[in-house]
């Protein structure tokens, strides 16, 4: 599935691909709801479908994303509120052998994220996972989304690779279409991001159910 003698450098997504999102989907659609609800006497019900609709409307931007603009808007300390949560918090199986193959294999990994700077702090502190990349590059700081080609133009021009000889695993199929235009000439999917639910079927990509799939 991947011709690694062709990837010098390794683009990994962090959650849904390395980290289960079974912790962001619970947190943005049970949790945050619930204290919601409970901050402003609401219906729960009622207050999880006004979130999904303010979700809906964020989708696809920096905003969506970031910690800091869901504080302003909802006036709840996010980043309190991921802690209470943060057990959840796990890597998928067989990340760790993964990294530490690639790595035997000589390749540059990098850290491609649209995760906010707060999330990958807890995240790093939770999973000790920070250590394994050469660079950790987050969208919030290059000010574009990795579903627009601009993500990609500045993440070459900061760590500059060969299109010809990257690898780009991600669980979002807008990401891989990004990429995939760009020129970026391996992309890979990944089928069951949240362990909770089932296996996408997934045509468009190649996709792995695991990182054993294409272990080095």
């Amino acid at each position: 599935m991947v011709a690694w003698d062709a990837v010098e450098t390794l683009l990994l997504d962090m959650d849904g691909t390395l980290l289960d999102l079974h912790y962001d989907n619970h947190f943005w659609l049970e949790h945050v709801p619930l204290r919601y609800a409970e901050s402003r006497g609401l219906d729960p019900v009622a207050a999880k479908q006004e979130l999904l609709e303010r979700y809906k409307r964020a989708e696809g931007t920096l905003d969506w994303y970031c910690v800091d603009y869901w504080t302003r808007e909802l006036g709840l300390d996010i980043p309190l509120l991921k802690q209470e949560v943060e057990h959840l918090i796990a890597v998928h199986p067989h990340v760790i052998d993964f990294l530490h193959a690639v790595r035997a294999r000589g390749k540059r990994i990098l850290l491609v994220t649209n995760a906010h700077g707060k999330a990958i702090d807890l995240k790093f502190r939770r999973t000790q996972l920070g250590g394994h990349f050469d660079a950790v590059v987050c969208a919030h700081d290059l000010r574009v989304p990795k579903e627009h080609a601009g993500f990609w133009h500045k993440l070459r021009t900061l760590h500059p690779f060969e299109n010809e000889r990257a690898l780009l695993v991600d669980d979002s199929l807008p990401v891989l279409r990004a990429a995939k235009a760009y020129g970026i000439a391996q992309v890979l999917a990944v089928k069951r991001p949240d362990s909770k639910q089932p296996e996408k079927a997934i045509a468009e990509f190649p996709a792995i159910a695991s990182f054993l799939d294409i272990m080095p």
